[in-house]
């Protein structure tokens, strides 16, 4: 509908007076004028209607979940595990410290100080196993490790640092054999590295006075140990370098100071106790050897680890003593938390023949050399045949390490010889290979010839 408007226009001169008509469009009063179509919106809308669509039907199949919502498993980051692992390496849980910083190492595999970090801890740690195999599997790990944190950072003071200290404990003759002399060059190879890359780095020069120890220069050793002292006395692989330079110098009153220095740092690091012991016992101060044995048992209670360690020196005490019974007991202790270790099984032969109790000795040296059924190691450790585990032993190869429980158990075997029980032939045999391997050492000759001929004079020969 429209309105007519009327408006006069003002008249000129000499013109006539019209009326003009204008026509004004009325807006509508209850409707919206509907806006013209565009293109562009249409396929904006369809878009946001099929992804709408998409993402209910995610959320319907469990594809996706709501934001903000807590994750199930929450994540822990590398430097987290790190951390535990340095406060249970305090604590005197290396196992448990070892764990910590593997996981941190999967969490950060490019890291390389953790790599360096978890190569130190379990290199500790082969001081607590008890055979040779153990702890060169337990170094040979730990060299793994420290190799692989010299590639991902080759210019890390610290890394070759702790290589060096890796390398010289692979470099124990014992456990390296031929490959000794090389291993132990490459750790003063990788200390001097160290030092060229901060020539401040105290663990760097403690570490390479331990190498230089190895390599029999004493002198050396203790200028670079004084010197690491004056850099960092607060750190504990200082002073536990200090105290082993000390005692290979038989100053042994020196190294327990060291040696205690090192404990207040780490408290409850349990190798430190046992090498207290194992100085004073140097010393013949048995009673004061067994104070710092038992602290060791105590610390490992406490944590609920089961180290045989402290027992087996405590053993070893007892036995110095000449307290054979007690002796015994504390290998047997040690036995029932590891009732597999043939090691253990020769300690303990070991301590019955010094008691001359050859009996009881012959069938544990037996599973220590020759192995041994799981009836006989049950006999031997006097376990429940009802309630412990069958444990069948393989007996040790021969080795500098091993050679004692050969002989001795050739000698038990000679020495128990009657025409009934045909011991000789299985302690000639012993001896052979004992003779076979040893012929240069008069020391161990020196024990195997008197055996030899006991079981000669009984008509048997070598083989």
């Amino acid at each position: 509908m429209e309105r007519l408007h009327l408006r006069p226009l003002p008249p000129r001169e000499g013109e006539i007076r019209i009326m003009v008509l204008k026509i004004e469009e009325k807006k509508p009063l209850f409707r919206r004028r509907r806006p013209q179509d565009n293109p562009y919106r249409v396929v904006v809308l369809a878009f946001l209607i099929l992804g709408g669509m998409l993402l209910l039907r995610a959320y319907d199949a469990r594809a996706i979940q709501p934001l903000f919502m807590p994750t199930p498993t929450p994540t822990r980051a590398a430097n987290s595990y790190a951390l535990e692992a340095e406060t249970q390496f305090l604590a005197g849980n290396l196992g448990a410290a070892i764990e910590a910083y593997q996981k941190a190492a999967q969490i950060d595999p490019q890291n390389a100080r953790l790599y360096a970090e978890l190569a130190r801890i379990q290199t500790y740690s082969s001081s607590l196993l008890t055979t040779d195999a153990e702890r060169k599997t337990r170094l040979q790990e730990a060299l793994q490790n420290i190799n692989k944190a010299a590639e991902l950072n080759p210019d890390d003071t610290l890394v070759h640092a702790i290589r060096a200290f890796v390398l010289d404990w692979n470099a124990n003759p014992v456990l390296a054999g031929e490959e000794a002399p090389r291993l132990l060059v490459e750790a003063e190879q990788a200390a001097l590295r160290a030092l060229q890359l901060d020539s401040q780095n105290a663990l760097a020069l403690a570490y390479y006075a331990e190498v230089l120890v190895d390599q029999q220069k004493w002198g050396q050793a203790e200028e670079y140990i004084q010197i690491a002292l004056q850099r960092d006395p607060s750190l504990m692989d200082v002073h536990r370098v200090s105290g082993y330079v000390q005692e290979s110098l038989s100053n042994y009153e020196g190294a327990i100071q060291e040696y205690l220095q090192a404990i207040k740092i780490t408290p409850n690091f349990t190798p430190l106790y046992i090498a207290i012991g194992a100085n004073l016992r140097q010393l013949k101060r048995y009673d004061e050897a067994l104070e710092y044995f038992a602290k060791a048992v105590e610390i490992n209670q406490r944590l609920g680890v089961k180290d045989p360690i402290p027992y087996l020196s405590i053993a070893k005490t007892y036995s110095q003593k000449g307290e054979f019974f007690a002796a015994a007991l504390n290998v047997r202790a040690a036995l029932e938390m590891i009732p597999d270790n043939p090691d253990v099984y020769g300690q303990l032969g070991m301590v019955y023949f010094k008691s001359r109790n050859y009996e009881s000795a012959i069938p544990a040296l037996k599973c220590a050399v020759r192995g041994c059924s799981a009836e006989e190691s049950c006999e031997v450790r006097r376990c429940n045949p009802e309630t412990d585990r069958p444990m069948a032993i393989q007996g040790l190869p021969l080795s500098d390490s091993t050679v004692v429980y050969y002989y001795t158990y050739g000698a038990a075997l000679a020495g128990m010889h009657r025409p009934s029980n045909n011991y000789c032939a299985e302690a000639m045999q012993v001896l052979a290979e004992v003779r076979q391997a040893y012929a240069q050492d008069a020391v161990v000759m020196g024990i195997v010839e008197p055996s030899e001929r006991i079981c000669e004079s009984f008509g048997y020969t070598r083989p």
